[in-house]
């Protein structure tokens, strides 16, 4: 079974969704951060709104938890019209989207999560939907087949995706506004959490709160995560109000040290370091050692370590930098040509991972 991460940027289940839910802003003058994004949507927004149109199609990209489904949702409130929400992977064939596509009414938002999982037959179902707001439809089969040309209404189609360089060409050329959503910075977090705190009613001194954001990975949905924790603490612990003190010792409980690392960040870090001498080593190798699914590594521990500077990665495989060593307080060994070239009885072919 596959550990729970506090700091993992993915949902934790339909509770955590819930939680998250109740804390997401309706309107744009209620969202933070994103400043560019916002305006680009509030121009189109109105521009649409003035027009009595659609607003043209949304495609939102970027890593889990930075608030692509919050801004769909938005969106679908200042248009005034109803979101229909589904997943790339929940729609299998054609039919599971056109009882969808019929029932929306004109100007609504549908809105697809991980659209690069989208079949190739469903995607390909979706462009006459999207540029003619029509599909074709094939009733029976072989010499009785027949295709039925369906009017849909005018409707705005939000795709949110981690990966978009898996989306192909003809899906990405549909769409009239791709957006890239980034890590958030300490000022907007801190914003995004004294919102929740207050939404929560929870009594909070302001270091605390900057605490929290600066431990939460640049994303809004793990600072959301870490005060649901540290009210949790606070309140058995304390009084309920967060104190540094107290915010300190809850995410020490949690595990979460200065930097934002949590233990399987800490612990790959040490097995690259104690194990394979600070790397080179493939990431199939350090899989295994750990014991953990390639992607998880790849989608959920190594961008974080990446951005803050703890790991690199090259050609012959992972390497520890200077500053994971000085992190964990070892002992920092410089490494010469040979060995950051010469492959490893455990990188092998694997080493160009």
């Amino acid at each position: 079974m596959a550990r729970e991460r506090i700091l993992s940027s993915d949902s934790h289940g339909v509770e955590d969704e819930q939680f998250n839910l109740s804390l997401r802003p309706t309107r744009l003058d209620q969202c933070i951060g994103l400043h560019k994004l916002l305006e680009k949507l509030q121009i189109a927004l109105t521009a649409a709104k003035q027009r009595s149109e659609p607003m043209e199609h949304v495609l939102l990209h970027g890593p889990p938890g930075l608030g692509k489904t919050t801004l769909a949702h938005v969106i679908a409130n200042e248009l005034g019209t109803n979101i229909r929400t589904t997943s790339g992977p929940a729609l299998v064939r054609p039919t599971d989207l056109m009882g969808i596509l019929t029932n929306l009414e004109r100007a609504d938002v549908l809105f697809i999560d991980e659209i690069h999982r989208l079949p190739v037959t469903v995607e390909e179902f979706l462009y006459p939907a999207m540029e003619e707001f029509k599909v074709d439809f094939t009733v029976d089969s072989g010499t009785h087949a027949r295709s039925i040309n369906i009017p849909l209404k005018p409707f705005t189609l939000i795709g949110a995706t981690t990966r978009a360089g898996m989306i192909s060409a003809p899906m990405r050329s549909r769409f009239g506004l791709i957006e890239h959503l980034d890590y958030w910075n300490e000022k907007d977090l801190f914003e995004r959490v004294c919102r929740s705190a207050k939404m929560l009613s929870i009594r909070y001194d302001d270091e605390a709160l900057h605490l929290l954001a600066r431990r939460s990975r640049g994303t809004p949905r793990i600072v959301n995560r870490l005060l649901r924790r540290v009210r949790d603490f606070a309140q058995v612990k304390s009084d309920g109000k967060l104190t540094t003190d107290i915010v300190e010792q809850a995410l020490k409980l949690e595990g979460v040290d200065h930097l934002g690392l949590d233990d399987l960040d800490r612990k790959f870090l040490k097995i690259l370091i104690d194990i394979y001498k600070g790397g080179p080593a493939g990431i199939e190798t350090l899989a295994a050692t750990l014991g953990e699914a390639r992607d998880t590594l790849e989608d959920v521990v190594e961008p974080f370590l990446l951005r803050i500077g703890l790991l690199a990665r090259t050609r012959q495989g992972r390497i520890a930098t200077r500053h994971a060593y000085e992190h964990l307080g070892l002992k920092y060994v410089e490494k010469g040509f040979n060995e950051l070239t010469e492959p490893s009885l455990f990188n092998g072919q694997e080493s160009k991972d």
